[in-house]
């Protein structure tokens, strides 16, 4: 990654009681099936909810840095964003997402009282803590003048009010999600080219990649990185092609932007000198 802020774990501060975002998904009845606290900081939340008979893992990369190896039901993920940069954040929702299992629900809370964002020297640590303000685009279940709280499912479990009959902007409840952000999303490809063939698409319909925002292209290409990442765990191929067929000439059918991520094994093809350059076979060779 490129920019970190390093002291962000700085700022965990010691309770003696649930916070108040767990206490809103606690009484409100959200806390269903297997639960991560993802950023947990001293991990108080975690023990309070194991005390009240909740099965609740804690994970945070500084306090608590054993990654979680499976999925969970519900996540909750509170102030972890607001002291982030945005690669950072973007990351977490990533993560978030790919941990939770299809039909759960993750929590986010933000904090709402924010009045000065940037770096400032932290009072008792002396080192130079970073705080900002942060929207997401999802469902607000709670927002005060100090906090708000988002509910967030997976982009294909939501249904969304659209005439548009785009099968990547209403995707298949049954497409296998990969990683989410609040900008871009990715999954498994129903066609697989090979085991691992993976699609990154931008949330918004638009059917040229050069016609994306910048925010949206970057989105893209940092989940890239992310996804084959979890590819190369979970298929260890030998090596990679990335590729946007962008226009009918250039082989594209599905009128909406998205980027293959294709893994590569040894044998698959006959020849594999040329890579993307088979595009236009009698031209691979040069």
């Amino acid at each position: 990654m490129g920019t970190i802020n390093q002291f962000s774990h700085l700022t965990a501060k010691e309770r003696d009681s649930l916070s108040f975002p767990a206490k809103v998904v606690k009484e409100r009845g959200l806390l269903v099936g297997d639960v991560l606290d993802f950023g947990c900081g001293f991990g108080k939340d975690v023990e309070a909810l194991k005390a009240s008979g909740f099965e609740v893992f804690g994970y945070d990369k500084h306090y608590f840095p054993s990654y979680p190896q499976r999925k969970f039901d519900t996540i909750l993920c509170f102030y972890v964003l607001n002291v982030l940069l945005p690669e950072e954040q973007a990351l977490v929702l990533m993560e978030v997402s790919n941990l939770l299992k299809p039909g759960g629900k993750a929590y986010f809370a933000v904090r709402r009282d924010i009045v000065y964002e940037g770096y400032r020297t932290h009072k008792i640590h002396q080192k130079p803590t970073y705080q900002c303000k942060v929207t997401l685009p999802y469902r607000s279940i709670l927002k005060n003048e100090s906090c708000e709280i988002y509910e967030y499912q997976h982009f294909n479990v939501l249904r969304r009010e659209s005439s548009d009959d785009c099968v990547f902007c209403n995707l298949s409840t049954s497409a296998e999600l990969i990683a989410e952000s609040a900008t871009a999303v990715a999954f498994f490809d129903r066609f697989p080219v090979n085991p691992g063939h993976a699609l990154i698409i931008p949330k918004r319909h638009c059917s040229d990649y050069f016609e994306l925002s910048f925010r949206e292209q970057s989105a893209c290409i940092f989940m890239v990185n992310f996804v084959k990442t979890i590819i190369q765990r979970q298929f260890n191929p030998s090596g990679f092609n990335i590729g946007i067929n962008n226009g009918k000439a250039a082989g594209q059918t599905v009128m909406h932007c998205h980027i293959h991520l294709i893994p590569r094994y040894p044998n698959d093809v006959g020849n594999p000198e040329g890579g993307v350059r088979g595009v236009i076979p009698a031209r691979k060779g040069y």
